[in-house]
Order: structure tokens, then C-alpha cells, then sequence
């Protein structure tokens, strides 16, 4: 996500499922921001979701979906870093 090599939206939908799975409170300031953002989403056609879109539906979407990307950053840049440095290996 941060090098851009995964989409930031896709990587937060990621990150948002993965709490679970690395033992970490309910309230963990991260991964609640990716939560936050995974809710704030779901209604775009992101990662494998879009194959089972139109192709019309896709352009329609495509500027909030950029526009979604760079809310994301903005509102998440500084936990995505925390996240990659406290589980780095």
C-alpha cells in the first residue's frame, strides 16, 4: 500500500479483515482507522467485487473512486506506516 504495488482501497479492506487474525484489541487505533475506511466503501465496486460489474457502472464509479483513494490516504497514511512497522519482519 504504501509503495502503491497494492491498491490502498484493496489494502484496507485487507487490513480492516486482518485484525482479527493478529491478536489485537477491538479498539486498536490502526486497524480502526481500516475498518473505519473498509465501511466507508463497500458500496464501490473494489478488488475481485468489480468483475461482477458493468463496464458502464465501472466509469460511473471510477471518480469516487479515486476520490475515496485520496480520503483514505489522507485519513489513514500515518496507521498504515505504524501497522507496516510494528509487524514488519
Amino acid at each position: 500500500m504504501l509503495d502503491g504495488t497494492i491498491n490502498y482501497l484493496e489494502g484496507a479492506i485487507e487490513l480492516s479483515s486482518l485484525r482479527h487474525e493478529v491478536e489485537v484489541p477491538e479498539d486498536d487505533p490502526d486497524f480502526i482507522a481500516f475498518t473505519a475506511i473498509a465501511s466507508e466503501i463497500d458500496y464501490l465496486p473494489i478488488g475481485a467485487a468489480r468483475q461482477y460489474w458493468s463496464k458502464d457502472a465501472l466509469e460511473r464509479h471510477e471518480p469516487e473512486i479515486q476520490e475515496s483513494i485520496t480520503w483514505a490516504k489522507e485519513f489513514s497514511l500515518k496507521q498504515c506506516k505504524s501497522l507496516a512497522e510494528r509487524f514488519s519482519a
